[in-house]
């Protein structure tokens, strides 16, 4: 922070038009100029022409081509900055009797389906609580974390992952196990032994869709097995178990709140796996993201034990529908 003060007070001197600061930051956020247009009620002409003014004012290029979307450079990093704290001030007008709440404005960040609802959710809820003015958008996906992710503050992935130009950190583990419906198990039979599970048809991701390699384990460690029915969404994988389409590899903190849902061979299949989050460099420095980001971190503390299949069953609510 010392060593980008004396740069972002000499874009203050270069006395930019706050308005072509704010369209940037739109822009940062969502990497588009069309989404960053509809925002701010504009038209996709206006946004190009606000930034090409902001770079002449600045002398720079503040966005780069980036993989399906625009990038900030590093000048453009500097003048969001300062686009920040033009819209935190303008967020104090009318609220002079208060103290500003720097926990504000959006985060966006990806995460998979089941981590979403359960620790990302419930983590983000009590948060605005305390903090009304943030808002949160968080895309469910399931795939290695990405090498552009502009526009985009957070990723939460399965699997250690190889970025650039990013802060990455392992979040906690969970744990996947076979699981069959007791009305599967009473027409069809318990499977005593791995070897009888490839007379079973397999409930899990689409083979040819899945990008993440540490969620091949179940055609890992049972190779015989057909495929039953395949979904690109967890949610999908667990309803299709309990309704009897064949064994489902779920995860434990997910397929432990029905009750009406067995878990076999516990000893064989505990396939271990990690969530890690990703950061680009510059996340950390807006407030709002630290929040998200340590209360998610809190969240998956807490529910450490029902993660890793240890929690008794039902031990969380419900999801609302």
């Amino acid at each position: 922070m010392a060593k980008s003060a004396p740069r972002m007070c000499r874009i203050a001197e270069m006395n930019p038009n706050p308005d072509d600061l704010l369209v940037l930051l739109a822009v940062s956020r969502s990497g588009k100029f069309t989404t960053a247009a509809q925002a701010l009620g504009l038209n996709h002409t206006t946004v190009s022409r606000r930034i090409a003014a902001l770079e002449k004012a600045l002398g720079g290029r503040v966005l780069a081509r980036a993989a399906g979307g625009w990038e900030v450079t590093d000048l453009g990093a500097q003048a969001v900055a300062i686009a920040e704290q033009v819209e935190a001030a303008v967020g104090l007008l009318g609220q002079a009797d208060r103290a500003p709440d720097p926990i504000t404005g959006v985060v966006r960040m990806t995460a998979t389906d089941g981590f979403s609802a359960y620790i990302a959710a419930p983590a983000v809820a009590r948060l605005r609580r305390e903090h009304p003015g943030l808002s949160v958008e968080i895309v469910t996906v399931t795939r290695r974390a990405l090498q552009q992710r502009s526009g985009l503050d957070i990723e939460v992935v399965v699997g250690e992952p190889q970025v650039h130009r990013a802060e990455a950190f392992q979040l906690g583990e969970y744990v996947l196990g076979m699981y069959a419906s007791r009305a599967y198990l009473d027409e069809y039979g318990m499977p005593a032994t791995v070897d009888k599970l490839a007379h079973h048809q397999l409930v899990y991701f689409v083979d040819s869709m899945l990008q993440v390699d540490d969620l091949d384990a179940p055609r890992r460690l049972v190779p015989a097995m057909r495929d039953g029915l395949s979904s690109t969404n967890v949610f999908v994988h667990v309803e299709a178990t309990r309704a009897g389409a064949g064994v489902g590899f779920l995860p434990c903190f997910m397929a432990d709140l029905h009750d009406d849902l067995v878990r076999l061979l516990p000893e064989a299949f505990a396939e271990r796996l990690p969530y890690w989050m990703v950061l680009r460099p510059d996340s950390m420095r807006r407030p709002a993201v630290a929040a998200v980001v340590q209360a998610i971190r809190d969240q998956t503390v807490v529910q450490r034990e029902a993660l890793l299949g240890r929690r008794t069953r039902r031990s969380w609510p419900q999801p609302s529908h």
